[in-house]
């Protein structure tokens, strides 16, 4: 594994001050510290467990601020959806030779049953294919057992050129 989170909990500073463990592969790291330094990651909670070439796994963790039904207490997909989007850009971050933006063109989830109440949600994620303008993944979010998913989705992803524009 080329990077494996350590501590659960870490802040901004922390992120930029940590030195990667496990010797991470170069590439991999600035990665790994610009996902965790998202805004929005930050605020639902959702942080990067680890990361090899062409795969991430993130960790949604359980929040009463995050459940969708207060009657039953699951999580709102609203929070798997993001959690599921950011892991499969990871993915693709993780599968590309040198950084480049990326956008989200299109997510396709699945739900296929309810979290249990009070757990974190894993999301394991795969870019699968590069082309030349858009890049491919496969994830799965569950608790235990990527075999047992919460969901699963299908997404892809634009790619920007080298100069930094979007290919037409």
């Amino acid at each position: 594994m080329f990077w494996h989170a350590v501590t659960a909990t870490r802040t901004h500073s922390d992120l930029i001050r940590d030195t990667y463990r496990a010797e991470p592969r170069p590439a991999i790291v600035p990665f790994v510290a610009f996902i965790d330094a998202i805004p929005y990651n930050h605020a639902l909670g959702i942080r990067v467990e680890s990361m090899e070439r062409g795969e991430a796994v993130f960790v949604l963790p359980y929040d009463v601020k995050l459940v969708g039904n207060p009657d039953t207490g699951v999580l709102h997909g609203g929070a798997i959806t993001a959690l599921i989007d950011a892991c499969s850009g990871a993915s693709v971050f993780a599968a590309l030779k040198e950084f480049q933006s990326i956008a989200t063109l299109d997510l396709r989830i699945d739900y296929l049953r309810a979290g249990e109440v009070g757990r974190e949600i894993k999301c394991r994620a795969h870019c699968y294919r590069l082309a030349r303008n858009v890049a491919f993944t496969r994830a799965v979010a569950y608790h235990d057992d990527p075999d047992d998913p919460i969901a699963s989705s299908m997404g892809t992803f634009m790619l920007a050129t080298k100069s930094g524009k979007v290919a037409t």
